[in-house]
């Protein structure tokens, strides 16, 4: 086994359980913030997904879109707490 099949075998499963954990965040709450956090990290962990996959392809257009998704989501997250500082408090 190589090393690079040995850090997929082992990365792979910490990126799903961390995958999951954020989805409970996400359903939970309590607030709007702690929401997008959660859908922040998601979309984080997404990004490690596609460069393990990257590397264990050894096909480096992936990276291309883990960087378009990247890009994506701090504009994204930008925008939301933009959002969040101007909505009045509840």
């Amino acid at each position: 086994m190589t090393l690079t099949m040995l850090a997929m075998h082992i990365v792979l499963p910490v990126l799903s359980v961390a995958i999951v954990l954020a989805v409970i965040r996400l359903v939970r709450g309590p607030k709007m913030p702690d929401r997008v956090v959660a859908l922040d990290l998601m979309v984080t962990l997404g990004i490690g997904v596609i460069a393990v996959y990257a590397i264990a392809t050894q096909q480096a257009v992936f990276l291309d879109v883990a960087t378009v998704l990247a890009l994506i989501s701090f504009l994204g997250t930008t925008a939301f707490a933009a959002y969040l500082q101007r909505r009045p408090e509840v």
